[in-house]
């Protein structure tokens, strides 16, 4: 999404037009999900995605028809029925929701604020949120957007008063984790997406478990960041996934890097000493995920100590330790694969539930096979 709204703003500040196709909303199985786009240029080349085949080529297509005959935004449905989806090889059937969204030089000035704001926004200057109307019994509506600011901020054209309230009341939620939603009033689709830097880890402790969990955490999308003390253990060499490294005591690490609502902390020190100290300093920052690593039996002797200190019992209920989702890890490596599995999970806003199929689903296999 972030490479698709850079080029787009290449494109602008060029001089050229080009349509920038989202999926919105999906319904049933399908190939991507909310918030994939694909930029679509007059020479019919592409940025993006929106998961190729059969969808991909039919959306471009009328992209390129809106490009070519002057048209105006539109909002498009497609059913990925069985016969479409085998023909791509692909097993799934649902329906997607599209936004085909042309960007026209009539509309330089608007698009571009918006843009540059959106790239801010990923730079990590501040965080917002990004409205667009995708549907509307007003057509001339569709296309319309808005941004909001973490500082309240306000800018675009969408006048109505109820949606601005609407969209700012979920834009702090969405713009923490890059999230999306759809939000429908008065007969009037909005999609929402939120925009902010790449999450990223701050791992606390580089031992067995902090270097087993860098890997798995670069490659779930988050930048890594490893604070120690000892240069032996947090160093390019043993962390060459690492973004920032921090050598430095533990009480003053903190200071040095900028610790959003979307770092997530990973407390792995080597003694309990140091857990206490770090665990103290995380939840005084605005990160959302803070977890520590060990025992029960360790969690309630620092609980009961940073209570002591004045730490809010709500905020150490947030707290997540022991770290990670049970699934009776015991090496370095588990234990990594379970606290990523959370950190992902919580990312998303998702259950963490399996997802195999239910006593339903399989009723109407064994029916549908007699």
């Amino acid at each position: 999404m972030k490479e698709v709204f850079n080029k787009a703003l290449e494109e602008l500040n060029g001089g050229n037009e080009f349509v920038v196709a989202s999926v919105v909303k999906t319904s049933g199985s399908t190939p991507q999900k909310p918030g994939s786009k694909l930029l679509v240029k007059t020479d019919g080349k592409t940025i993006g995605t929106l998961g190729g085949g059969c969808v991909e080529g039919d959306i471009w297509f009328a992209s390129k028809e809106i490009l070519e005959k002057g048209g105006k935004s539109k909002y498009q449905d497609y059913v990925l029925n069985e016969d479409l989806a085998a023909n791509d090889g692909l097993v799934c059937g649902g329906t997607m929701y599209f936004l085909i969204d042309p960007y026209r030089k009539s509309n330089v000035k608007i698009n571009e604020k918006i843009l540059c704001e959106i790239e801010k926004g990923y730079k990590g200057e501040f965080s917002l949120a990004s409205a667009t109307i995708v549907d509307s019994k007003e057509k001339n509506e569709i296309g319309n957007k808005l941004i909001i600011k973490d500082n309240g901020e306000v800018f675009g054209n969408i006048s109505n008063e109820k949606f601005i309230k609407e969209i700012s009341d979920i834009s702090n939620e969405l713009m923490t984790f890059g999230n999306n939603k759809i939000i429908e009033l008065d007969e009037t689709k909005i999609f929402v997406e939120g925009i902010t830097t790449d999450p990223a880890i701050l791992i606390a402790g580089g031992g067995h478990v902090g270097k087993a969990i860098a890997p798995l955490a670069k490659a779930s999308g988050f930048n890594v960041w490893v604070v120690d003390d000892r240069k032996d253990f947090a160093n390019s060499e043993r962390f060459p996934e690492a973004e920032k490294i921090v050598n430095s005591d533990f009480d003053n690490a903190f200071d040095e890097l900028p610790i959003r609502k979307n770092t997530f902390i990973i407390i792995a020190t080597r003694g309990h000493n140091f857990d206490d100290i770090v665990l103290e300093k995380a939840v005084k920052t605005d990160a959302k995920y803070v977890a520590l690593l060990g025992s029960k039996r360790k969690a309630i002797l620092i609980y009961e100590s940073l209570l002591k200190k004045g730490i809010s019992e709500e905020r150490l209920r947030e707290v997540r330790s022991p770290a990670g989702l049970d699934i009776g890890a015991r090496t370095p490596n588990e234990i990594a694969v379970s606290i990523v599995a959370e950190m992902i999970s919580f990312r998303n806003n998702s259950s963490s539930m399996p997802m195999k199929l239910d006593e339903k689903l399989f009723k109407k296999i064994i029916s549908n096979s007699k």
